[in-house]
């Protein structure tokens, strides 16, 4: 019989049924005093509308903070927002030491690091191909392909057997920068014996194999080459490759390369350090721009996403201080919209083109790739692995559940379907979820971190949608109003629906309510702030139809 004493289990609080914020514990041993390890730490981008004033997100980490001193290493599989920014926010709830590669350690250091008040984290270099010991786990890290440099997967050997967390990954011989997924290297875990596969699912829905990096680059060569004017480049600035891609075009044209944005510009020094870029001469600053001629320039860009503060955004306001664009000018989208910011990035288009600039996307040009593998890589995978059980993750609902009907398709005897706070049995036993613990985000709001049942965000929610309305009465001790009410409203309209000021019909409800009220209640504050909030809403939603949110305040005199 099975018992809960002595298990090896999947935990995943982040990147199951949800693409960003991946965190996914192993655990070994009894339920009660397992020890753990940790892959990846990511966070994700609020483009949900219903999160007013939040940017970023990050999964909740409580779980696993209640156990950190059985919680024996964080490792990284790659430099990723969605895999490594949270850990400058939340390593101080958990403190254990953090395993990466050189350019993730690297990149690590110099975006989040090196903010003022970041936490001295505990950073440790690791080699892919060699083998880690921490307590009951022995990690590996074997090189895969994908949009940035020194992607893994990690081999986790354990006494109840292997489990191959993939992390993000695609087949690509040619990947310009960075490893390729050796047939070899996964074949040989698949021969050793894999107990789970834990495998991406990001692309599972596209039949087909991806274009390689090579393929983009012979794109981009063309469009730079016969670019009559400028040419702007916006890529993912992590995408080392696509950089290096461009400015071997601009190079082979004559053109010289100018980088803008910080987070560009933080790579690449990363990128030169590591040995990424080495054969292609320094690029040059913004300042540089005005002094080269029109057709000798190559603008490599922040802001594919179409973030407000990034450089493609100010271009595209005529809002930079150092870089502009003009009819006949080539602007080329080297990226793909990620869901939810498709409004963001068709604005700029829109404003480019306004302009009379030449904008070129992956829609009728491949000049972008994806680092997900599709069905066809996928069947590869499998066939290299042979794994006896699957975990989909790295999906939202939709990828999960395609993803489980492919494996079954493959053969494969187990399939779990899980999500964030499932606790996946993977041995002894046939896996599966035994219980769930608790897991969902936080939210970066300012400098605090708050939770999903934080009072600010439906709060702030409700304003957006209906405004307020803010009331503030001086009563004496008789139960006398001193003055007139100071009445305010934000978030209305000027008038409601027969014409009349919605401020007027405010201040004439709060009159007629005080007026109105007993003596006795008048001395009552907080029975006056009923009866007034009251009021007020019903007038106004008869007047707008809409229920404000309303603030009164009493004071005592």
């Amino acid at each position: 019989m099975t018992t809960r004493q002595d298990e090896l289990v999947f935990v995943p609080l982040g990147g199951v049924g949800e693409i960003g914020m991946n965190a996914g514990l192993y655990g070994i041993g009894p339920e009660k005093q397992r020890k753990w390890i940790m892959v990846d730490c990511g966070m994700g981008f609020a483009g949900e509308e219903g999160l007013p004033g939040i940017d970023l997100m990050f999964p909740d980490l409580t779980f696993i903070e209640e156990r950190k001193k059985d919680l024996l290493a964080i490792f990284i599989t790659h430099a990723h927002e969605d895999h490594i920014g949270a850990i400058s926010e939340l390593w101080p709830r958990i403190k254990a030491p953090v395993y990466a590669t050189r350019f993730a350690k690297n990149l690590l250091e110099t975006r989040r690091l090196s903010e003022p008040g970041a936490p001295k984290v505990d950073l440790r270099e690791i080699k892919p191909g060699r083998r880690v010991t921490v307590g009951p786990f022995e990690i590996e890290f074997v090189p895969v392909a994908h949009s940035i440099p020194e992607s893994n997967a990690v081999a986790i050997r354990t006494e109840h057997g292997l489990v191959l967390h993939t992390g993000d990954w695609k087949l690509d011989d040619t990947p310009v920068a960075g490893d390729s997924t050796s047939p070899e290297a996964f074949t040989a875990l698949g021969d050793e014996g894999i107990l789970a596969l834990i495998c991406d699912s990001t692309n599972v829905l596209r039949e087909g194999r991806s274009p390689s990096e090579s393929e983009v680059s012979a794109t981009l060569h063309k469009l730079i080459e016969n670019a009559p004017h400028r040419v702007a480049v916006t890529t993912f600035a992590s995408n080392v490759a696509r950089i290096r891609v461009v400015a071997e075009a601009a190079q082979a044209c004559g053109r010289q390369v100018i980088a803008v944005g910080r987070a560009m510009d933080r790579v690449i020094d990363v990128a030169r350090e590591c040995g990424y870029l080495d054969g292609l001469p320094d690029f040059l600053s913004a300042e540089s721009y005005s002094h080269i001629p029109r057709d000798k320039v190559v603008c490599l860009l922040t802001g594919s996403q179409g973030e407000p503060r990034a450089a493609m955004s100010r271009v595209s306001r005529h809002d930079h201080p150092a870089i502009s664009l003009t009819a006949g000018d080539r602007v080329i989208f080297s990226s793909r919209a990620i869901p939810g910011n498709e409004r963001d990035v068709g604005s700029i288009i829109n404003d480019l083109i306004e302009d009379g600039i030449e904008v070129i996307t992956d829609r009728t040009e491949l000049v972008h790739v994806s680092g997900h593998p599709r069905r066809e890589e996928m069947v590869t995978m499998y066939s290299w692995t042979r794994p006896k059980a699957v975990v989909p993750v790295h999906g939202e609902a939709l990828h999960l559940d395609e993803h489980a009907r492919f494996a079954r398709s493959q053969g494969v005897e187990s399939v779990v379907k899980a999500r964030n706070g499932a606790v996946v049995r993977l041995a002894p036993g046939k896996p599966e979820v035994v219980e769930h613990v608790r897991a969902g985000r936080l939210y970066k709001d300012g400098n605090v971190l708050i939770d999903s049942k934080d009072r600010a965000i439906p709060e702030r929610r409700k304003l957006s949608q209906t405004g307020i309305v803010s009331v503030a009465i001086a009563i004496d001790e008789r139960g006398e109003v001193i003055g007139d009410p100071a009445v305010d409203i934000m978030g209305l309209p000027n008038r409601g629906r027969t014409g009349e000021p919605l401020l007027d019909t405010v201040v004439d409800t709060v009159n007629r309510t005080l007026n109105g009220l007993p003596r006795g209640k008048m001395k009552d504050s907080e029975a006056v702030e009923n009866a007034v909030d009251r009021a007020v809403r019903s007038a106004v939603n008869e007047a707008w139809g809409k229920k404000p949110a309303c603030h009164v305040q009493v004071v005592e005199v």
